[in-house]
């Protein structure tokens, strides 16, 4: 049985959690074994069928972890805490129970790129001066709309590794936001490594 089966809306997050997860030791865990998988149907399908996609995995994996965009899920409207709360309780049901976690990333995925890291200046083609001062008055209200104008403005692609390049370089201590002080605890919980924690 392996450790941990994760289920994404998108490659981006994918690339995301691969640079994550090839990091145990700055996470605090212990090596994990885990398979991602993308649902086909992107945020809104992760919203409403997590629990029907995972269903047949549950005697093959430990964990199931759930990420989701709030922006883009077609629940907007319900909130992040909601939609965890809605996703986590069909899992359960499911046969999940007590070995499911469910991330909501409010608004986006990209709310974790913009942390005042020198990998990230780097990434983005920008001085870190440059990022220190977009980030003055906090993150980016549109996260993603931000990066995507920033990006082009350098003739940057935005592509997958972007992701998995920032998540294997930026420190984690650095990033305060919730879902992914959520992220790293539940990891903890599940995975980990006392020398670490």
């Amino acid at each position: 049985m392996k450790d941990l089966i994760i289920l994404v809306a998108d490659k981006n997050t994918e690339s995301a959690l691969l640079g994550l997860l090839r990091r145990p030791d700055a996470l605090g865990i212990r090596e994990v074994q885990f398979d991602i998988r993308v649902h086909p149907q992107r945020d809104p399908g992760v919203y409403r069928r997590a629990h029907e996609f995972l269903r047949p995995f549950i005697r093959q994996y430990r964990y199931a972890l759930v990420l989701l965009d709030r922006e883009g899920s077609g629940a907007e409207r319900v909130g992040p805490d909601r939609m965890r709360s809605a996703v986590q309780e069909r899992l359960e049901r499911s046969g999940w129970e007590g070995r499911c976690s469910v991330i909501v990333l409010d608004p986006e995925l990209e709310t974790w790129v913009w942390l005042d890291d020198p990998h990230v200046a780097r990434a983005l083609r920008i001085s870190l001066q440059d990022l220190r001062n977009l980030l003055r008055e906090g993150k980016p209200p549109r996260p993603k709309e931000t990066l995507e104008d920033l990006l082009k403005e350098r003739r940057t692609p935005r592509s997958s590794s972007l992701y998995e390049d920032l998540a294997s370089q930026v420190d984690f201590r650095k990033c305060a936001d919730p879902a992914f002080r959520l992220l790293r605890e539940t990891l903890q919980r599940w995975f980990g490594n006392a020398q670490n924690l």
